[in-house]
C-alpha cells in the first residue's frame, strides 16, 4: 500500500531538550556516553532520571527484553534513546515490548541509521538479524544537532554515509514509492553523493547536511521501504559482524547489476551524473558508487572487509535464506529469488 506519513516531529539543536517537561526520564544509551557525562547532560530538566546505558552494538533480543523490564520497573514519562542505530533501535524495541505510553525521544550521534524518524529497529539472534517494522516503532521526536558527530572517526563517517546513500537509493526505486518519498530520496541521495568525501576529510558544514541527509533518507524509506541490498547485509551482519554501513558498500553497486530497476538512470540524472541513455547513465551511477567507495577506503569485498570466503560459501545457503525471509524483500523493485541474492553474494565474496 502506498502512502507517506510523517509522524516524528523534528527538532534542531540539543538546547530544545531544556523546553521540554520531561518528567520521569530513562535515558537509552552506551558505556560511552554515559562514561563522558553527554547523557547526563540531556537529562538536567528531568524531575528524576534513570539510565540504560549497557547497549552494545547489533543489540540482541535479550538486551531489548531485559531493557523493556527496565521500563516497566522504572515507569517513565520519556525515553530518550541517545546514539548511532543500535542504541535508538534497542530504546524502541525496549518502549514497543513493554507496552509503554512513554514519549520517545532519538537524538542521534551518527549520521547513517535514520532510526530517529522510521518504523523500523533490528535486533539480533540466534547470529540472525530481525526487522521490526511497525508505526508504534517511530519515535514522537527526533533532535537533530550536528556538534554530536563533529568528532566522529573517518571510519564511522564512511559506513554510516555508505547507508544512508543505501537508504535513499533503495527507498527511490522500490515499488512502494511515491513522489514524497522519492523528494526526500533523491536530497538525501544528491547531498550525500556530494558531501560524504568531503565530510571525510573534515569539513565540518557538510558533515552537517550529511547529518540531516540521513534523517531525510530515513523518512524516504520508512515510506517506501527498502530492497536486496539491506536483507542480504542484515543477513551477513549477523552472521559475520561486519558494520552494517561498510557491508551497503560492498553490497550496493552488486545489486545494481542484479536487480534491475529502470529509475537508476533517473536517480543518476537528478543526481548530476550524465548519461542520456539508460545503460550509460545506470553505469555511471554504479561507477560513482564504486569511485566513492575507493575513495573513503572501504572494502569492495567480504574478503577485504576480514571475512573468509570459505566461510561464505559453507553458509551461502543460510546467508541467502535469511535475506529472502527479510521484509525488506517485500518492496524490492523486481521480485527477490535465490538466483539473484547468490548472484550479488558470489560477486562479493571475494577471494581467498
Amino acid at each position: 500500500m502506498q502512502q507517506f506519513t510523517a509522524g516524528t516531529r523534528i527538532l534542531f539543536g540539543l538546547e530544545s531538550l531544556a523546553a521540554m517537561d520531561l518528567g520521569r526520564l530513562l535515558v537509552v544509551t552506551d558505556p560511552y556516553f554515559y562514561k563522558d557525562g553527554t547523557a547526563q547532560s540531556l537529562a538536567r530538566g528531568a524531575a528524576e532520571v534513570s539510565y540504560y546505558y549497557n547497549v552494545s552494538p547489533d543489540p540482541s533480543a535479550r538486551l531489548a527484553a531485559e531493557g523493556a523490564a527496565a521500563v516497566k520497573a522504572f515507569q517513565p514519562d520519556t525515553i530518550l534513546a541517545l546514539g548511532g542505530g543500535s542504541a535508538m533501535d534497542c530504546a524502541k524495541a525496549m518502549a514497543y515490548f513493554s507496552g509503554t505510553r512513554a514519549r520517545l525521544i532519538a537524538v542521534p550521534t551518527t549520521s547513517g541509521s535514520g532510526s530517529e524518524v522510521t518504523d523500523f529497529a533490528i535486533l539480533t539472534h540466534d547470529g540472525v538479524k530481525h526487522p521490526l517494522v511497525d508505526p508504534k516503532l517511530r519515535p514522537e521526536v527526533a533532535v537533530l544537532d550536528a556538534n554530536l558527530v563533529a568528532k566522529l572517526p573517518k571510519s564511522l563517517i564512511a559506513d554510516g554515509g555508505f547507508d544512508v546513500l543505501t537508504h535513499a537509493l533503495e527507498a527511490f526505486v522500490v515499488k512502494n514509492a511515491t513522489p514524497f518519498s522519492d523528494a526526500l530520496a533523491v536530497a538525501a541521495f544528491r547531498e550525500t553523493l556530494k558531501g560524504l568525501l568531503p565530510s571525510c576529510r573534515g569539513d565540518l558544514q557538510a558533515r552537517a547536511r550529511v547529518h540531516y541527509a540521513a534523517t531525510m533518507a530515513g523518512q524516504a524509506f520508512t515510506n517506501a521501504g527498502l530492497g536486496l541490498c539491506h536483507a542480504l547485509a542484515h543477513s551477513l551482519g549477523g552472521a559475520f559482524h561486519v558494520p552494517h554501513g561498510r557491508l551497503n558498500a560492498i553490497l550496493l553497486p552488486a545489486v545494481l547489476v542484479h536487480s534491475p530497476s529502470q529509475k537508476y538512470g533517473e536517480l543518476a540524472r537528478l543526481a548530476g551524473l550524465e548519461g542520456s541513455a539508460e545503460a550509460v547513465a545506470q553505469r555511471n551511477l554504479r561507477n560513482a558508487l564504486v569511485r566513492l567507495r575507493r575513495e573513503l577506503a572501504l572494502p569492495s569485498t567480504l574478503a577485504e572487509a576480514g571475512v573468509s570466503p570459505a566461510e561464505v560459501r559453507k553458509n551461502a545457503e543460510k546467508i541467502i535464506k535469511a535475506a529472502l525471509s527479510d521484509p525488506c524483500c517485500d518492496t524490492n523493485p523486481t521480485p527477490v529469488t535465490a538466483e539473484m541474492a547468490r548472484a550479488v553474494l558470489a560477486e562479493v565474496t571475494g577471494h581467498g
